[in-house]
């Protein structure tokens, strides 16, 4: 079984619009994901996040609080990119984040080709991936506690 550990960021600002997502386009598929993604050998999390936000959305970011990790487990058969017979579990830690610095400029040449900003209630019409929600859903716990 592969394993991948990656880093993402809940970044809500309602001056800039709302939610800041990126358009993820790999392996032929695209859809809005929160900015983030691998981290990479001796990594930490949080160095992780600030470099993924700020390569996909040209945001200089800040981590307020991890908000949770979410482990899946996707089926060899389900896997976008392999070779089809092993199975990867994904580890993503989550993060709730703010902007400190920067412009929003969209990545060029990476695993995003955008990035926006969203009012909430219009997340939920939009092509997404499925942490979107998850995270949504952590950072909805932290601020009812």
């Amino acid at each position: 079984m592969d394993l991948r550990v990656a880093a993402y960021a809940v970044i809500f600002d309602e001056r800039r619009g709302g939610l800041l997502l990126a358009h993820w386009h790999e392996a032929r598929r695209g859809a809005w994901t929160l900015p983030g993604g691998g981290l990479e050998p001796g990594e930490d999390p949080e160095d992780a996040v600030r470099r993924e936000v700020q390569e996909e959305t040209g945001y200089r970011a800040e981590v307020d609080e991890l908000l949770g990790i979410h482990s899946r487990v996707i089926p060899a058969r389900q896997r976008l990119r392999g070779d089809g017979k092993t199975p990867l579990h994904t580890l993503r830690i989550v993060y709730r984040a703010h902007i400190v610095a920067g412009d929003l400029t969209d990545e060029q040449d990476g695993s995003t080709d955008r990035a926006a900003w969203f009012p909430r209630p219009q997340v939920e019409t939009l092509h997404r991936v499925t942490l979107v929600d998850v995270a949504l859903e952590m950072a909805d716990r932290h601020t009812a506690a």
